[in-house]
């Protein structure tokens, strides 16, 4: 199970999320409430020093500015939240996650054209900013054919988290502001629960 928490805009909650076993942190730079700039971004890409990977999230961007941001901050992996194209995925290399919105119905051969590390499944896009944080239908994930790797976000936090998963029997779990006490701060002991609960969830469907 890979479990990633997302908009982190402070070196402590980068720390305590690889001290509490995730295996990814999120850093966005796209218009939101947990938007960071790549300066700070960097400094705390080197204060983990390698303790976990670091994701860029951008939406509908340059290729180039995606490319020095990913250079400048040091990052590991990049997740494409917008309208981006199974080309500008394919130009990015295998470091891309790609970001499908789930809004009442799955449209299994959008995701069958992407050919990226990961497909993440999330409830809004980036036009419906305003419904971040709700739930959508995880046993739609079910219609994917084949080992995709497939990463569930929007609305998860450690109260659903072990449902998502016994449902979808994802590759990995997303996390922002189901583990917030404010936009852009973590609350560690919402994060430890949810890290916690997601990784039993993933031993009980998968007994490994």
């Amino acid at each position: 199970m890979w479990v990633k928490i997302c908009g982190i805009t402070r070196l402590e909650d980068a720390m305590d999320a690889a001290r509490f076993g995730a295996d990814a942190v999120g850093f966005v730079f796209a218009e939101s409430p947990r938007r960071i700039a790549p300066d700070d971004a960097r400094r705390i890409c080197w204060g983990l020093n390698g303790k976990v990977q670091k994701v860029g999230v951008f939406v509908d961007r340059p290729l180039e500015e995606v490319r020095e941001t990913v250079e400048h901050c040091g990052l590991d992996l990049i997740q494409l939240h917008g309208t981006e194209s199974a080309e500008y995925c394919e130009a990015l290399g295998d470091i891309v996650i790609k970001a499908l919105h789930v809004n009442g119905s799955f449209d299994v051969a959008k995701a069958a054209g992407y050919r990226c590390r990961a497909l993440l499944f999330d409830s809004h896009s980036p036009e419906r900013a305003r419904e971040a944080g709700r739930t959508f239908d995880w046993n739609l994930l079910r219609l994917l054919e084949g080992n995709r790797r497939i990463i569930v976000a929007g609305g998860l936090g450690p109260d659903n988290v072990a449902a998502a998963v016994r449902a979808s029997h994802p590759y990995g779990v997303d996390v922002s502001s189901g583990i917030e006490s404010e936009p852009g701060v973590k609350d560690p002991v919402l994060m430890y629960r949810f890290i916690e609960k997601a990784r039993k969830a993933d031993y009980e469907v998968s007994g490994y």
